[in-house]
């Protein structure tokens, strides 16, 4: 009975993280609100020109976030999520997440994440309910990037993208699980709306499993995550290892 409960109040919480990420997907159309497998809305989500445009990490790297003066070092795993993996390490080599905050912290009733990077945070202007709305504006562009939905299940060559593995009728789970530490990008109801944010698992989530892109692990300083507050900065983020990793140049045919 006890399990069944939780399942099932981890399966709210699940349903809460779209429901709060759900500002962070671009405009919609006065059209009916889009199914979660829609994304039609999502500019260049389905585009292949312009998927090969982002970033991808060829192999492995870590990050190391400096939160309170305090490290937290991630394994990022550009093996098993190349896209994900690469617009994270872009990111950071690119400094957007350099004093951004934790703007949702979940631990009652029950450990669940901690999220941040929405690129507004580092505007102190900004009021707190207007966090989570933020994507990261690419400035060759003049417009937000997004990065498709990109999950690998166990036993395969190449990730599945654009779908959860349940609307892709996949039944083996993924690669990448939501272990407890697992960093993942925060997005809404729209596979591919994810952008900058992302968050930390507190706890072991399976049933976020399958629904959202894993893209590495605590392996140090879980400690200081445990102690993150709402508000609290990023200082820094830097590539330490794996940069040469990083390509951002179109992907060769």
């Amino acid at each position: 009975m006890f399990r069944q409960l939780r399942r099932w109040f981890l399966s709210c919480l699940a349903i809460a993280l779209l429901v709060l990420t759900a500002c962070n997907a671009p405009p919609v159309s006065s059209n009916p609100s889009p199914s979660p497998g829609d994304t039609s809305s999502v500019p260049g989500a389905q585009s292949p020109t312009l998927t090969a445009q982002l970033p991808r990490l060829e192999g492995n790297a870590t990050v190391v976030l400096q939160v309170d003066g305090q490290p937290i070092t991630i394994a990022v795993d550009g093996k098993a999520a190349p896209i994900t993996a690469g617009n994270f390490v872009d990111l950071v080599q690119k400094g957007v997440y350099d004093g951004t905050s934790f703007h949702r912290v979940v631990r009652d009733p029950q450990p669940f994440v901690v999220q941040g990077g929405d690129p507004q945070s580092k505007d102190a202007n900004v009021p707190p309910q207007a966090l989570g709305t933020g994507s990261y504006n690419d400035p060759a562009t003049g417009q937000p990037r997004y990065i498709p939905l990109e999950i690998q299940p166990e036993g395969t060559a190449e990730p599945v993208y654009s779908k959860t593995l349940k609307s892709a009728k996949v039944t083996a789970p993924p690669q990448l699980k939501h272990t407890r530490g697992a960093v993942a990008m925060a997005r809404s109801q729209l596979p591919d709306s994810a952008s900058a944010q992302f968050y930390i698992a507190l706890s072991q989530l399976d049933p976020l499993d399958g629904d959202y892109a894993v893209f590495g692990y605590v392996t140090q300083g879980m400690d200081v995550v445990d102690k993150i507050q709402q508000g609290d900065r990023i200082t820094s983020a830097k590539v330490t290892q794996g940069l040469e990793n990083l390509k951002t140049g179109p992907t060769p045919q």
